[in-house]
C-alpha cells in the first residue's frame, strides 16, 4: 500500500513549492498589456525586487531561466576577446564558464573543487598577477546548487580589492537568493543574477540582473550589445513592452507580485533565520543518520553549507533507489546527484538532494525528513536511529 496520496511535495532544489497565493494571484484571465492594473505595478515591482537584492541599484527582467541571466550579464559588460575569472565549486560555476567562453571570451577557471569553498587568497594571488589587468570579471557561485557549497561573497570582494583590481564581481544568486543572506551592495556586488523559480517562489520563467553604477560603466563603454540581451531598456523603460523586451510575461508577473508581498511581509531577517533553522535542522537528522550508516553531508564545513539546498552521498545506487521509493511510496521527491558523476560511480547513483528553499515551514521540512528514515528503513540502508526527534529536538531549540 502506498502512502503517496493527497498532495505530492517537491524537495528539489527548484522549481520550489508555489504557495497558494502565488497561484491564486495567476489564476485569472488574460491582462491587458497596453494600459491598467499591469503596466501601473511594474515601478513597486521593480523596488521590491531591490529590496529583496538589498540594493540600491537597477534590475532588468528576462523572459529566460538561470542560463538566459548567466548570458545576460556578460552581454552587457565583457566583449569577445575579454576575459573573465571564472570560481567553481561545482557544475553551475562551470556552467557558467562554458557560457562565457561560447560568447568569445577568455575564461581562466579556479576549481575548488565540489566539497569545498572558494579560496580568497588564490583569488588575490591570480589577481595580483594580471598586472595588465586583462580580467574584467570575477564569476562567482553563491551557492552552487549541485554541491549546496556556499560562498563567501563578501571575502571575494575584499580580496579583489586587496589586490588594487578593477574587475566587476558578479555573484550568481539563483538558488541563493531570499534563502541565504545576501547583501548586494553591502558586500560590493557589481552584477547579480537571479531567478524566479526558487527562494522567489514562482514558476520558472523569468530571471533577473541587478547591476551597479560601475557595471552600467562598463555597458557604456561597450560598442554594441544584442538587442535582445542589452539591459538599458529594460532598467529604464519608456515604454512597457520594454521591461521584458517584447510581449509581457503577464501571468509570471502577478504571480511574482505575490511571491515578493510574502517575503516583505515576513521581512528578510525572518527569511534568513527561517531558512537557517530548517537547514540546522536537516543538518542534525543527517549526521545521525550518518552516525551509523554510510550517509555523508557533501559540505563538512557548516559555515559553507546552504540554507536552500543539502547535498548528500549514499553508496551507490542506494541514492536513486532512494529517490525512486519516496516518490513511488511517499509522494516525496528528492533532487537528483547533479554533477556528482564519480569515477566509481558514473551515473550519481549514490547522490541525492534536499532542496529546503522558499516556501517551507517546520512542519513540512519534518514530513521530509520522517519520509527519508521511513525509506531508508524500507530499504534497510543502514543509519542512526532518532534523527527525526533530534531535528525536531533541533527546531524547538531555536525558537
Amino acid at each position: 500500500m502506498s502512502g503517496s496520496g493527497g498532495r505530492p511535495h517537491l524537495a528539489i532544489p527548484g522549481p520550489s513549492i508555489m504557495p497558494d497565493r502565488v497561484l491564486r494571484a495567476m489564476n485569472r484571465a488574460a491582462p491587458n498589456i497596453y494600459a491598467g492594473e499591469l503596466p501601473d505595478m511594474m515601478p513597486d515591482l521593480i523596488s521590491d525586487l531591490c529590496k529583496v537584492a538589498c540594493t540600491k541599484g537597477r534590475a532588468a527582467i528576462y523572459i529566460a531561466n538561470g542560463h538566459g541571466v548567466w548570458e545576460a550579464a556578460l552581454a552587457n559588460t565583457v566583449a569577445p576577446g575579454d576575459s573573465v575569472l571564472a570560481l567553481a565549486t561545482g557544475r553551475f560555476g562551470h556552467g557558467w564558464a562554458e557560457v562565457a567562453a561560447a560568447r568569445g571570451l577568455t575564461v581562466e577557471t579556479l576549481d575548488f573543487g565540489r566539497r569545498s569553498a572558494v579560496d580568497a587568497a588564490r583569488i588575490e594571488a591570480t589577481l595580483r598577477a594580471d598586472k595588465a589587468h586583462k580580467i574584467k570579471a570575477v564569476l562567482a557561485t553563491h551557492v552552487d546548487t549541485s554541491t549546496s557549497v556556499l560562498n563567501d561573497i563578501a571575502a571575494i570582494r575584499a580580496a579583489i580589492d586587496a589586490a588594487g583590481h578593477p574587475a566587476l564581481l558578479m555573484a550568481d544568486c539563483i538558488a541563493s537568493l531570499a534563502c541565504d543572506r545576501f547583501e548586494m551592495d553591502a558586500w560590493g556586488v557589481d552584477v547579480m543574477i537571479a531567478a524566479s523559480q526558487k527562494g522567489l517562489m514562482t514558476p520558472p520563467g523569468l530571471g533577473f540582473v541587478f547591476f551597479n553604477a560601475r557595471a552600467a560603466k562598463a555597458r557604456a563603454a561597450l560598442d554594441r550589445v544584442s538587442k535582445y540581451w542589452d539591459w538599458t531598456p529594460r532598467a529604464e523603460p519608456e515604454l512597457f513592452y520594454q521591461y521584458f523586451g517584447g510581449t509581457a510575461p503577464t501571468h509570471h508577473i502577478y504571480g511574482l507580485r505575490a511571491a515578493l508581498d510574502m517575503l516583505l511581509e515576513e521581512g528578510l531577517e525572518n527569511v534568513w533565520s527561517r531558512h537557517d533553522m530548517l537547514a540546522r535542522a536537516i543538518w542534525t537528522a543527517c549526521e545521525v543518520w550518518g552516525a551509523d550508516g554510510p550517509l555523508r553531508l557533501n559540505v563538512s564545513d557548516v559555515a559553507r553549507r546552504s540554507r536552500a539546498v543539502t547535498a548528500l552521498s549514499l553508496r551507490a545506487p542506494d541514492g536513486q533507489r532512494l529517490r525512486d521509493w519516496l516518490e513511488a511510496e511517499m509522494g516525496v521527491t528528492l533532487g537528483i546527484g547533479l554533477g556528482m558523476a564519480t569515477e566509481d560511480d558514473p551515473d550519481a547513483t549514490g547522490f541525492f538532494r534536499i532542496g529546503h528553499m522558499g516556501h517551507l515551514n517546520a512542519h513540512g521540512l519534518l514530513g521530509v525528513l520522517g519520509s527519508i528514515e521511513a525509506g531508508l528503513l524500507a530499504l534497510d540502508i543502514p543509519h542512526g536511529l532518532g534523527a527525526v526527534g533530534m531535528a525536531a529536538r533541533s527546531i524547538a531549540k531555536q525558537r
